[in-house]
């Protein structure tokens, strides 16, 4: 049976030191924390220092959920987070024509930057699928 390994623990770690924000647990599929982590900076730090322990098991979790294939969960989330406003991640995936709108719009006005920080792991997970069964 091949491993699945669709997230990287480096890669984890590296927002995690973002965590405040939340961006790790976005990275992980958790949209719904990762909203609190950011408006509650991390639950006023306590929940970011937890989750430095807790990020083993999110990263076995989210390997188990999200499906493997041509594009890069690791890739697609380190260009969403610093590059998103320029919809960089959007023409990762061949998704040029919104990648573009991102790139005029500054993100769609940001408002499609936050709906990719809770839906990019579907986002990829469908693409890889439709790739491997196309």
């Amino acid at each position: 049976m091949q491993e699945n390994n669709t997230h990287s623990k480096f890669v984890g770690y590296l927002l995690w030191i973002f965590g405040f924000t939340g961006a790790h647990r976005f990275y992980y599929g958790k949209p719904v924390t990762g909203t609190i982590w950011f408006l509650t900076l991390g639950l006023c730090g306590i929940g970011w220092l937890i989750d430095f322990f807790l990020i083993p098991s999110m990263n076995r979790e989210s390997d188990l959920r999200f499906a493997s294939g041509e594009i890069d969960y690791n890739i697609a989330w380190l260009l969403l987070t610093f590059l998103g406003v320029f919809g960089v991640h959007r023409m990762y995936m061949g998704k040029w024509l919104t990648g573009i709108l991102y790139l005029c719009t500054f993100g769609f006005f940001l408002i499609g930057i936050l709906i990719d920080f809770w839906t990019l792991n579907d986002q990829v997970s469908l693409e890889n699928t439709e790739k491997r069964n196309a």
